[in-house]
């Protein structure tokens, strides 16, 4: 079965149609992530894709009455019942926490004792929706047909075709799922595909009464590896945040329709960012953002997700990965090792469970993202991680040997580096930087440095100097 045009994505938000041992090679302290917490109306999506064979898990950040959630979502094929699940919305959390962007500490050494930095040890460091009254309206009337019914979970499911977008938007609006003014266009666009509807609601008598709604998982066959994202703009107050987190045995995924840009990485920044790191990242983001004209899919993380550098949360167990849809954790290979947490290569030990998982973020409207998201599978197995690191100077006494007075003279060229580093992530003014940081101690006038002991004139004659 196809399920090609699966979601609305962010763009619907799930719920926007709703009424209303590792390696060390980094070595650094974990002090912070930033995660999808940090965005308003951000919708999550995981991608398993393997061959033509795909699961996808939709995660909503919808909070409200449960009985005012609607999920609409186009699609080609009808899918079975055992093709649709749901899922255990800590598997998208965790997930989130793992791939985070995160923000890294360093603490420089006595100078004077000419060591290296020491490795140190990393730390570690959706919402009910009601009883479906269908019968209500004259279905044959609007050239609206109902191909399948399914209960699953707390859901009501259907699965709609159409003759056309107005009938099927009007059946919609009068079964409460109150489609926008300008979805009609969109619409007819997928129906004109032959696209059918799939959509949910939440049944109250199954519902739990918790203040989250699982995420729905559908499982289909399709040659082409996309995400549609157009519907959801019909109705969308300013821009949209969408998160994806897409898993292949191969590599990393990038999209084909719109350029794939790393998120900066790898950069200094003042200490003052440990206390701001959730504004900085807003900030970051949304700079970035405009950079590309609105028109980029931000990558955030890249990685064998068997292990992490520095870790924001551990990696996904096999347990987690199976329920998220990895179908090919028995298909030979590493079917009987753990779990593990070793980096892949000579080192003894399991050999990792083989999934690659890529972040990808796009904050988009109908004008910058006109077209559905088309994505590729590669064969790029290089890490990458969104990573932002804090270096705490040494603050003994600079004037105990000419190492310490040395290191003196870099911290200023340092600090500056550092607020020119941050001025060019966020857009933030340099000035306003320097001074934050000057407050902090962090410029030229904290550093008490005596003047070098100018030598005798004598110890430069005949080389003794």
């Amino acid at each position: 079965m196809k399920l090609r045009h699966l979601l609305g994505a962010a763009a619907l938000s799930l719920g926007s149609l709703a009424l209303s041992a590792p390696a060390s090679a980094f070595c650094g302290f974990y002090v912070a992530k930033a995660d999808t917490d940090l965005f308003n109306d951000a919708s999550k999506v995981a991608l398993v894709r393997d061959g033509e064979r795909t699961v996808i898990t939709m995660a909503s950040d919808y909070r409200g009455d449960a009985s005012e959630f609607a999920m609409v979502i186009p699609v080609v094929d009808i899918p079975e019942r055992e093709q649709i699940n749901v899922a255990n919305p800590g598997l998208i959390d965790h997930l989130d926490e793992y791939t985070a962007p995160r923000l890294v500490e360093y603490h420089d050494e006595n100078p004077c004792e000419r060591m290296r930095y020491r490795d140190e040890v990393m730390m570690s460091s959706v919402p009910p929706p009601a009883p479906m009254a269908l019968e209500s309206v004259e279905v044959e009337d609007l050239g609206v047909t109902i191909e399948a019914e399914y209960e699953v979970g707390e859901y009501d499911i259907l699965i709609l075709s159409a003759e056309e977008s107005s009938g099927l938007i009007k059946w919609l609006n009068q079964n409460e799922y109150r489609i926008p003014d300008g979805a009609e266009e969109v619409v007819g666009s997928y129906l004109k595909q032959g696209m059918k509807f799939f959509v949910a609601k939440v049944n109250l008598e199954r519902h739990d009464g918790s203040s989250f709604l699982r995420p729905i998982q559908v499982a289909y066959e399709d040659e082409d590896f996309m995400l549609p994202i157009r519907l959801g703009t019909v109705n969308a107050e300013g821009k949209q945040e969408l998160f994806v987190f897409a898993m292949t045995r191969k590599g990393r995924v990038e999209t084909t329709n719109y350029k794939t840009v790393k998120l900066p990485s790898d950069m200094d920044v003042p200490i003052y960012i440990k206390d701001e790191f959730g504004d900085f990242y807003r900030d970051m983001f949304a700079h970035q953002v405009e950079k590309q004209n609105g028109k980029a899919v931000f990558m955030e993380y890249a990685w064998d997700m068997s292990w992490c550098d520095p870790c924001a949360a551990e990696p996904l167990t096999r347990s987690e990965l199976q329920e998220l849809g990895v179908m090919w954790l028995d298909e030979g290979g590493v079917e009987n090792e753990p779990q593990g947490s070793i980096r892949p290569g000579p080192m003894p030990g399991p050999q990792p469970v083989d999934v690659f998982v890529t972040r990808m973020h796009l904050r988009y409207d109908g004008k910058t993202f006109p077209q559905d998201l088309t994505f590729q599978v590669t064969g790029d197995r290089e890490n990458y991680q969104g990573r932002y690191v804090l270096r705490h100077p040494w603050r003994g006494d600079f004037n105990q040997c000419e190492a310490a007075r040395e290191y003196a003279d870099t911290l200023v060229s340092r600090w500056d580096k550092e607020a020119d580093n941050l001025a060019k992530l966020t857009g933030w003014d340099e000035a306003d930087i320097k001074k934050k940081m000057a407050d902090g101690g962090y410029s030229a006038s904290a550093i008490n440095v005596e003047p070098k002991p100018k030598a005798p004139w004598w110890k430069k004659l005949w080389g003794n100097g």
